[in-house]
């Protein structure tokens, strides 16, 4: 097995081949070539019906995509609210409620070393997930991210 690259800030962002290099190319496609027939032949039914399902085909593919990022997000939530009652002491631990639905994401790629003080310092100054990210200086991977 190969081994994974480490990863940071650069390079944690993930693409999923099969979705952003086969369907959604082949759906625009399809959408453009509909279109074109349903220009060429606009009194069929046939020719709006292609574009109609084409479009459906491209909604859903998206929706499809966002479903499982949005369950993916819940289960990270849930871990990170996990990992901090187990890491942080009083009066930090109280305040995990605090933290919005991004933070809590951007703050699973800290080590458990440097989180009380990014925990601390994202909730005094309301930090972006983008500035939670650029903070950290040990880099806690995920690979399972689809």
């Amino acid at each position: 097995m190969a081994e994974r690259i480490p990863q940071n800030l650069a390079n944690h962002a993930k693409v999923d081949p099969p979705f952003h290099y086969v369907l959604l190319p082949t759906l625009l496609v399809t959408l453009v070539l509909a279109i074109v027939n349903v220009v060429r032949h606009y009194d069929t039914l046939a020719a709006w019906l292609f574009v109609l399902l084409t479009f459906a085909a491209v909604i859903a593919a998206f929706r499809i995509r966002l479903y499982s990022l949005r369950v993916q997000d819940r289960v990270i939530r849930l871990e990170e609210r996990l990992r901090l009652s187990a890491l942080l002491s009083e009066p930090l631990s109280s305040r995990i409620g605090e933290l919005t639905e991004s933070q809590l994401i951007a703050i699973r790629f800290a080590s458990d070393e440097e989180l009380p003080g990014l925990v601390e310092k994202a909730l005094s100054s309301k930090m972006s997930n983008a500035d939670i990210k650029k903070a950290i200086t040990v880099w806690r991977a995920d690979y399972f991210r689809v």
